[in-house]
């Protein structure tokens, strides 16, 4: 246990967490993998044990735990080897119901994120489109207010939760003239007529439905704004070092869990008369990858600990995601050779965890556009401010 974080309720807590996981999760994940469809009972599941109201305040049926508990949440869910599955259980709380914490009004509050908490709505956030990607000021979605109702024309794409989902947190250009400074957000309803997504084929994360949406003449009441006109882009900005930051999380997790079990595999094989763990070259790969883990995994920690403490830790987080997704994918690649031949059968995890370990370097923020982020405040100078 890391005393510097972690209490022992904090362990309780990871410890039922992880019995949860694999007696109601593991055996229905192959499944899943195969459907690209979470069945809806688990979420409800889910609900019911509290999990999806880790964060959020007490008075809408959260817990209001602190933010090393998410971190607990996060770590065990990349222990059952499905990123689809973790992707659509973090993505809902973390993505879509962060923002109707932050800047919904109470009536959205009730209406949305007290049947999200309980796992009875599932919510998806739409940011990227087809031609706006990590340039989210290039978006061209628009939502043009007629009398008390906003009209949204656009697509969205690479979507999680965006096929099965119950609403959607859309971010639109209300005044398209001043680009990233005319984006609002806004809360629909899945079934609001001209709403239609499209599922997605995926090298991985295959567990989670990952959609293209297409909004024609979606017509929704003005009170379904998120926050204030023209706030979209600082607000995104905001939540966007949490998702950095879980996809961090997310990325030492999984390495560690890929080397624990290479180190299992290299215990039981045997070559040329002894264990493959005995053998020099694959004893040094695994402390060489070890110790980068080891050292992602401190600085996520103290910059959750930061979060926690509301610092706005934006240029962290890029910065943590950046490298930790880097290393993870090293880390897959390497664990993979450790097994040899078996590395490339299916019916072996670490396959698997290779195709979904790619993700982190693209989601949330691809690594050259982070890259240009940290630049401009380690070389330019820039501050990125909270939203006001």
């Amino acid at each position: 246990m890391n005393e510097l974080y972690f209490t022992e309720e904090h362990e309780f807590f990871r410890k039922s967490f992880r019995d949860f996981l694999q007696k109601e999760v593991v055996p229905h994940i192959e499944k899943w993998e195969k459907t690209g469809h979470i069945e809806r009972f688990i979420w409800e599941k889910m609900g019911e044990m509290g999990y999806f109201g880790i964060s959020y305040p007490e008075k809408y049926g959260g817990l209001d735990l602190d933010i090393f508990y998410l971190v607990i949440y996060l770590e065990e869910m990349q222990r059952i080897n499905s990123g689809g599955f973790a992707a659509a259980m973090w993505v809902h709380p973390y993505l879509a119901m962060s923002h109707l914490n932050a800047e919904g009004s109470e009536e959205i509050k009730q209406k949305y994120l007290v049947p999200s908490i309980t796992g009875e709505l599932i919510g998806c956030l739409c940011i990227s489109e087809p031609f706006a990607g990590s340039d989210v000021s290039g978006m061209r979605t628009t939502a043009v207010k007629e009398g008390d109702e906003y009209v949204l024309n656009g697509s969205k794409t690479f979507i999680t939760n965006g096929v099965y989902s119950d609403y959607l947190i859309v971010s639109a250009k209300t005044h398209p003239e001043l680009g990233s400074k005319g984006i609002s957000m806004f809360v629909i309803d899945r079934a609001t007529p001209g709403v239609s997504a499209t599922k997605l084929d995926k090298l991985g994360w295959r567990a989670s439905d990952t959609g293209e949406i297409a909004f024609d003449n979606v017509r929704i009441p003005a009170s379904n704004l998120l926050g204030e006109e023209k706030m979209g882009f600082a607000y995104l900005m905001q939540h966007l070092a949490l998702e950095r930051l879980v996809m961090a999380i997310n990325a030492h997790a999984r390495s560690e869990w890929a080397i624990e079990y290479s180190i299992q595999y290299m215990k039981d094989r045997t070559a040329f008369g002894k264990s493959l763990d005995k053998f020099q070259a694959l004893r040094h790969k695994v402390a060489e990858m070890s110790s980068e883990v080891e050292m992602c995994k401190a600085f996520n920690y103290t910059t959750a600990y930061r979060l926690g403490k509301k610092e706005y830790v934006v240029k962290e987080a890029s910065m943590a995601k950046l490298v930790s997704t880097r290393v993870a994918d090293q880390v897959a690649y390497d664990c993979l050779q450790l097994l040899g031949g078996y590395g490339y059968i299916e019916e072996y995890p670490l396959a698997r965890n290779l195709r979904d370990s790619r993700l982190g370097p693209i989601g949330g923020g691809t690594s050259e556009i982070l890259k240009e982020i940290i630049a401009k405040m380690v070389i330019d100078g820039k501050e990125y401010k909270p939203a006001t």
